[in-house]
C-alpha cells in the first residue's frame, strides 16, 4: 500500500491546495481515512505540534497504545480519559480498587491519605525503585482526591489568590486529574521541584515508567493550567512514547486525539 504522511493528510485536508488530487481514495486504508477526519477535527495547534511522518507508521504506534488499554481495567474509566475544564467526571465517581500509600522502600510520602488505581500503584513502585537506584529518593505529596475534596480545595485556593487566579492554578471538581486515582503531585510542590534532583530524574525517566508530565511549561492555552512541573499522570509506557513522537511530547495534545479516535466513525 502507498504510504501517506501525516504532513500530507494536513496539507490536503486543512489548506485546501486546489492544486493537490485527493490523498484518500475509495480503496485506500479506512484507518486512514479516520486518522484524516480526526486530524482534521484537531486544534491548529495541535496540528502543528504532529512531525512530518508516514501515516501508516502512526497508525501503527496508534494500535499498541489503544491494545495497552488492556492492562488497565475494563470495569473502570479509560487510562486515557479525557477529563479537563470542558470534560468531567461526577460527583459519584471512584476509582474502583483505589490502593492506600504507605511506608516504603521504594519512595517517601509526607501524607497519611494517598491512594491510587492499581494500574497507577504498581507502577509508582517502579518509578520509586529506579529512582532510588540511581541514588534519588522521590517523595509523594498527592494522589486521588475526591469531588468534595477538590471542591474545597478549589474554594480554598478563591480565597486565597481569587478566582482568576485560582482557575490557573486548581480544578474545579469533577475536572480533576487527580479524581482519576492515576495523577500525582511530587513533593516540593512548587516551583522549586523542577531544580531538585527528584525533579530533573523525573523529567528525564519517568516515561520509561509510564508517566507524563500533564502542565508543561509554555501550553497554559492548551490546558487551562499553569506549569506544574511536580504533576504526572499515569498513562502507560506506550502511550508515552506516542507522546512523543508525535505530539511534540503533550499529553493534552494526544488525550484529546484519542479522545476523537475513540468517537469518531
Amino acid at each position: 500500500m502507498k504510504k501517506l504522511t501525516v504532513a500530507l493528510i494536513l496539507t490536503s485536508l486543512l489548506f485546501g491546495n486546489a492544486c493537490a488530487k485527493s490523498i484518500v481514495k475509495k480503496d485506500s486504508n479506512p484507518d486512514i481515512e479516520k486518522l484524516n477526519r480526526v486530524l482534521a477535527g484537531m486544534s491548529q495547534k495541535c496540528k502543528d505540534a504532529i512531525p512530518n511522518g508516514d501515516a501508516e507508521e502512526f497508525l501503527a504506534d496508534l494500535y499498541k497504545v489503544l491494545d495497552s488499554e488492556k492492562e488497565c481495567s475494563s470495569s473502570d474509566l479509560s487510562p486515557f480519559y479525557l477529563i479537563d475544564k470542558k470534560h468531567y467526571v461526577g460527583a459519584d465517581y471512584v476509582p474502583k480498587g483505589l490502593i492506600h500509600l504507605e511506608k516504603n522502600p521504594y519512595y517517601e510520602i509526607n501524607k497519611n491519605n494517598l491512594s491510587l488505581r492499581p494500574e497507577a500503584f504498581a507502577a509508582l513502585e517502579k518509578l520509586g525503585q529506579a529512582a532510588k537506584n540511581d541514588g534519588v529518593t522521590l517523595t509523594v505529596s498527592s494522589t486521588y482526591r475526591s469531588y468534595e475534596y477538590q471542591k474545597n480545595l478549589f474554594q480554598y485556593w478563591v480565597s486565597v489568590d481569587g478566582l482568576e487566579e485560582a482557575e490557573r492554578e486548581s480544578a474545579r471538581e469533577g475536572t480533576s486529574q487527580h479524581q482519576l486515582g492515576m495523577a500525582l503531585d511530587f513533593a516540593p510542590v512548587d516551583d522549586a521541584f523542577d531544580k531538585t534532583p527528584g525533579g530533573q530524574w523525573v523529567y528525564k525517566h519517568a516515561a520509561e515508567y509510564g508517566w507524563s508530565l500533564s502542565f508543561p511549561q509554555g501550553y497554559e492555552d492548551v490546558t487551562g493550567f499553569r506549569w506544574e512541573c511536580w504533576h504526572f499522570r499515569y498513562i502507560g509506557v506506550e502511550a508515552c512514547r506516542f507522546q512523543k513522537k508525535w505530539f511534540s511530547d503533550v499529553q493534552q495534545f494526544m488525550i484529546e486525539f484519542l479522545n476523537s479516535w475513540k468517537s469518531n466513525n
